[in-house]
């Protein structure tokens, strides 16, 4: 066959007979090994069937077939199996194996009689040409799944690596039921043979919820982490794969928003923030999917940050954020009061890993990102400088210089080593009194909860906070 094509074989056909790898297997599982054939081309008579027979240890024999053991013409390979490995004689380990390594193979493989791979690759079919039944019936196939999917992605792409990928977004994950951290849910394919089930190595760990296959026909069978250049072929994939699933997700948040916002980024925000602290490469893009409540959006009313922009005044070159348990507690924050008097937009985070997803991105298109807990924040004359009151407070209430000076020094004195510094402060109406520091709430929170631990490190121990009073 390959002296008729001039020795190219396509690369469907390029995997089957590749006599080695696939050879020698059999002497994993047997003590000896027999090549039965027969050949197609001569005539009956005069065409005994010859023997190939070898224990895998250096040597050979070959002969005619007895007469008593029947070959068609072609050809048989017959594994004498050890002890060791009796479990391949059985027709359910044997389909096991055949379904779970080939299923998809363009060749049929027939077990005592029986087609096994009868599944078709969806994904190397033309996507335009595939049912809705087909790809929810193969999502619930390669997932093991039973709910329907809440959304694929089904893409070729030759650049700068050759894929085939159906990737699906499950309608629900299990973590957020106790059930522990997942596993990667994407197989890796070359040629429609399986090379990895599960992979841990072709998408980031934050994108462990999408389920799915990939096949490369770039990859060889017999991949190596260990190998430079394979690693790199790995390297490219996973970028790919990123990029086109973090690219389908802004389409999704631009041309239906409801969609994005009330049914995807509900179920996975959590992985699109995990995915912002680990992987630096995309965290510009990941930053432009994340929504948040605002002092100015109703309750319950997402608002992105390229939305926020929008909204800021020309002389904003900030963006502020403040961590609280609820939007209630938020919005009663005396951090708030300052920022509602300048006017300025305050967007609400109610977790520990929103603080962190804050100090990790630090910027957003220019404009960094700072927590309205922190310290000498600069937000215009929004108090006169003598510090006059709005008209719902009484002069009478008011202290003198010396007597914020006195007030300071007894308030410092009396907290001991919890306040570094005590000041008086003109950004506060109704409240008497906060803290400000480079540490947020949610972190002092953390590190309260961590002192109080039996065996608490004192590297984790609050820092001295400055105390600020109105």
């Amino acid at each position: 066959e390959s002296a008729k094509t001039g020795g190219a074989l396509d690369a469907s056909r390029g995997i089957i007979g590749k006599f080695g790898v696939g050879f020698y297997s059999a002497f994993m599982v047997g003590d000896k090994v027999e090549v039965r054939s027969k050949s197609a081309y001569k005539k009956e008579e005069g065409n005994p069937a010859l023997a190939w027979i070898s224990e895998g240890v250096g040597s050979y024999d070959i002969g005619e077939l007895p007469s008593d053991i029947r070959q068609e013409r072609g050809s048989s390979i017959v594994i004498h199996l050890n002890e060791e490995n009796i479990e391949y004689s059985d027709e359910k380990r044997v389909e096991n194996v055949l379904k779970k390594y080939s299923n998809f193979v363009n060749f049929p493989i027939f077990l005592n009689g029986n087609r096994v791979n009868t599944m078709e690759a969806v994904w190397a079919l033309e996507p335009n040409k595939v049912e809705d039944e087909t790809y929810a019936s193969f999502y619930k196939f390669i997932a093991n799944a039973y709910d329907d999917p809440f959304d694929r992605m089904h893409f070729r792409a030759d650049a700068p690596i050759e894929i085939k990928a159906l990737l699906y977004i499950p309608s629900f994950h299990s973590e957020k039921y106790g059930m522990g951290r997942m596993d990667p849910g994407v197989s890796l394919y070359s040629r429609k043979v399986l090379i990895e089930s599960k992979s841990k190595d072709i998408l980031p760990e934050w994108m462990r919820f999408v389920k799915g296959v990939v096949d490369s026909e770039d990859l060889p069978l017999a991949i190596s982490r260990e190998k430079p250049q394979d690693s790199a072929l790995i390297a490219k994939l996973r970028k790919v794969l990123t990029r086109k699933f973090i690219s389908q997700l802004t389409t999704m948040a631009k041309k239906d928003p409801t969609k994005y916002k009330e049914e995807f980024y509900r179920e996975y925000a959590f992985f699109l923030k995990e995915g912002l602290c680990q992987d630096f490469e995309f965290q510009e893009p990941l930053s432009k999917l994340l929504y948040f409540e605002t002092s100015k959006t109703l309750s319950g009313e997402l608002s992105s940050m390229d939305e926020y922009v929008s909204r800021c005044t020309p002389e904003q070159k900030e963006i502020y954020y403040l961590c609280a348990p609820t939007r209630e507690l938020a919005m009663e924050s005396p951090y708030l009061e300052a920022f509602e008097k300048a006017g300025r937009e305050v967007m609400f985070v109610y977790t520990a890993i929103d603080d962190f997803v804050m100090s990790n991105l630090e910027k957003f298109q220019g404009r960094p990102l700072i927590s309205a807990e922190k310290g000498d924040i600069d937000l215009g004359d929004t108090v006169d400088d003598e510090g006059e009151e709005d008209d719902t407070s009484s002069s009478s209430s008011k202290l003198t210089e010396q007597q914020a000076t006195e007030f300071c020094a007894w308030a410092k004195q009396a907290l001991g080593g919890k306040v570094s510094k005590c000041k008086v402060t003109n950004r506060l109406g109704s409240s008497p009194a906060i803290v400000t520091d480079n540490e947020s709430g949610a972190l002092r929170r953390m590190m309260r909860m961590v002192e109080t631990q039996d065996g608490g490190m004192d590297a984790m121990k609050l820092p001295p906070q400055q105390f600020e009073i109105n």
